[in-house]
């Protein structure tokens, strides 16, 4: 069995998004790995809860002497001049040297002495967050695995306003981050590059598309989601909508694209999640007329979030610029049928028979693509079901953490030298044709 050191800077239970990636993935390979993590202290006390020993199971880094003085100034600075998400993911590149300065100064020893067969990186998934140990693994004969690499999708033309009102401005030269140090090393020396969608592995430089790998970012738990669609369907349509209320989101879309149904009372909507558009979806549904069919829940927690999405029929992700799309495998393995923006990540969990691309266009034709696939829905139930019984099979086979580890197990031999690189025929599409 290879023994991986895994470094999950961002690795929590207790979290969401990057960092409850980071856990689940992390523990997965931990059940099938001889395995090792190495993390950021925040999470010490959240891992330790979850049975993790430290010190035998993973090591909590302290570098907060760093991390926290950046954190306050980027958030300051950003709520200040109202700027998204891509200032963050730049600033907080300087936490990260930190880290794996730290990470070399307790494992640089072990792993010079080939204690460990493959160092993977995990967590931070932004490729905006090069490695400056990836040289150093290499010179010491130790494979270097980056990734799931996962972020930067461009912003759709059509929806310029949007990116505006996310104050995403300096997305225009994200592409600065190609200069940052250790960026072009990381690419050089990395044994195989796993780009966890399409539009990652376009960012790359073709010379090293030979050694990259494409594996989904997300996964799922199927402890935490083990319930199941199993009731005859009927009208009305149940949509779920889950993430958080911002712009890009395009819960504003979703409500416009159900209102002749919801009106009707052929659809109802649970919008699950909160955030600062929370108040104008509200204004909105009622200008629409369709209050009393939209229920807003607000925040629902991770480990109950199955026992809503399993009341509904589909899940619709109108997000215009969406990353990983997690929500979807989750939606899928309940039996839901996912409906999504034909755009980036999303796209390439759905397939044909899975679930339901919408066309990426301006927004009306974003709307009436939603509306479209809702009436399809409602019209053939015994077709809905079918189509979620498929989703569901997909996301067992392929979409699991613990199928993940055996994709990562195939990679890891790749890595060493003992197989040909893997493809897992996770797309339905050829590579070409994802635009």
């Amino acid at each position: 069995m290879p023994r991986i050191l895994v470094i999950a800077e961002a690795a929590n239970p207790e979290w969401t998004s990057v960092p409850l990636v980071g856990f689940l993935h992390a523990d997965a390979l931990r059940r099938a790995f001889d395995v090792h993590v190495v993390t950021q202290v925040r999470n010490r006390a959240a891992l330790e809860r979850a049975g993790w020993v430290h010190g035998r199971d993973f090591t909590a880094l302290d570098t907060e002497y760093v991390a926290g003085p950046i954190h306050r100034a980027s958030t300051f600075v950003r709520e200040k001049l109202g700027l998204g998400f891509t200032f963050t993911t730049a600033t907080e590149v300087l936490s990260y040297y930190a880290f794996e300065h730290e990470l070399w100064k307790a494992f640089g020893a072990r792993i010079e002495a080939r204690e460990f067969d493959v160092v993977h990186r995990v967590t931070p998934l932004t490729p905006t967050a090069p490695s400056r140990i990836a040289a150093r693994c290499e010179r010491a004969g130790v494979p270097f695995v980056w990734g799931p690499i996962n972020g930067g999708a461009p912003w759709p033309e059509q929806f310029a306003e949007i990116r505006a009102r996310e104050g995403d401005s300096l997305s225009r030269v994200r592409d600065v981050y190609k200069l940052f140090p250790g960026y072009a090393s990381t690419l050089e020396s990395a044994a195989t590059l796993i780009y966890g969608a399409e539009f990652v592995r376009e960012q790359l430089p073709r010379r090293y598309w030979d050694k990259a790998v494409y594996v989904p970012e997300n996964g799922v738990d199927p402890k935490r989601f083990d319930r199941v669609v199993d009731r005859p369907f009927a009208s009305p349509l149940r949509v779920a909508f889950i993430g958080r209320l911002v712009p890009y989101k395009g819960a504003d879309m979703l409500l416009e694209a159900v209102a002749t149904m919801a009106r009707d009372g052929r659809a109802v909507v649970d919008v699950l999640g909160d955030g600062p558009e929370r108040a104008n979806l509200e204004a909105l549904a009622s200008r629409l007329g369709i209050a009393d069919a939209v229920r807003f829940h607000g925040f629902v927690p991770h480990v109950v979030v199955a026992a809503q999405l399993v009341q509904s029929d589909v899940l619709a992700l109108p997000s215009i610029r969406e990353f990983g799309g997690g929500v979807v495998p989750e939606a899928m393995v309940l039996g839901l049928v996912p409906i999504v923006v034909d755009y980036a990540g999303p796209t390439e969990l759905v397939t044909e028979t899975t679930g339901i691309r919408v066309p990426l266009g301006d927004r009306e034709q974003v709307i009436a693509g939603f509306a479209k696939a809702f009436e399809r829905a409602l019209a053939d139930g015994d077709g809905l079901r079918a189509m979620g019984r498929r989703a569901r099979e997909r996301v067992l086979a392929d979409l699991t953490w613990d199928a993940k580890a055996k994709q990562m197990g195939a990679i890891y031999e790749y890595a060493l030298g003992r197989r040909t690189r893997p493809d897992f025929g996770l797309l339905d599409r050829p590579l070409a044709t994802l635009r």
